[in-house]
């Protein structure tokens, strides 16, 4: 049982983490590391059967993907850590994670490198999953803010990184969305 505990610990981690690149852009009272995994899970609802990806290995590969973040913390291209390091320390981290496990460790840990090595169609749509996520948190942020376009490095940093064609058909519609939010402050400041 104190195996548990300590998951839970972890767990209890990422529902509190603010995720870091929210933090340094000083967006206020930001999305957690837990709530981004959380929303990229619920996305696998997206999924028909005519997509040909298996919904629930997306689904838990999106619960675990960040999961490391709980001992590691969310590190960024911006924290000054190599990427070498930071797939060493959240290999470490997941290691660990999974030991808590028993005889789920091993499936947790197969999700994880899956994700990281990007080589699988679920990988590669989970991946998608998160850059997609990250791209609607900044356009939900520059609409509770009033602050329009003011996020745009997020996108620029996803410019032609997703590859399901349902996710860019999705992010393509946030973008006409957010033009279109963006042009009516210009049109109307008043509004």
């Amino acid at each position: 049982m104190n195996n548990y505990i300590k998951f839970m610990e972890v767990l209890g981690n990422v529902k509190h983490l603010k995720r870091t690149g929210w933090v340094l852009r000083k967006v206020k009272d930001c999305e957690t590391v837990s709530g981004h995994m959380y929303r990229m899970a619920m996305m696998s609802f997206f999924l028909e059967d005519s997509h040909g990806l298996d919904r629930i290995r997306v689904m838990e590969m999106s619960l675990v993907h960040d999961l490391a973040e709980g001992i590691v913390g969310d590190i960024t291209p911006y924290c000054g850590v190599s990427r070498e390091e930071k797939l060493l320390k959240e290999f470490s981290a997941m290691t660990e994670i999974a030991s808590l496990l028993g005889p789920n460790k091993d499936k947790m840990l197969a999700l994880f490198n899956e994700y990281e090595e990007g080589k699988t169609p679920e990988a590669k749509f989970v991946k998608d999953l998160d850059r997609l996520d990250m791209v609607m948190q900044a356009y939900e942020y520059e609409k509770r803010d009033s602050c329009p376009q003011k996020l745009q490095e997020f996108f620029d940093s996803t410019e032609n990184k997703f590859s399901h064609p349902l996710v860019v058909d999705i992010v393509n519609a946030i973008k006409e969305q957010r033009a279109k939010a963006a042009s009516t402050v210009v049109d109307n400041p008043n509004r």
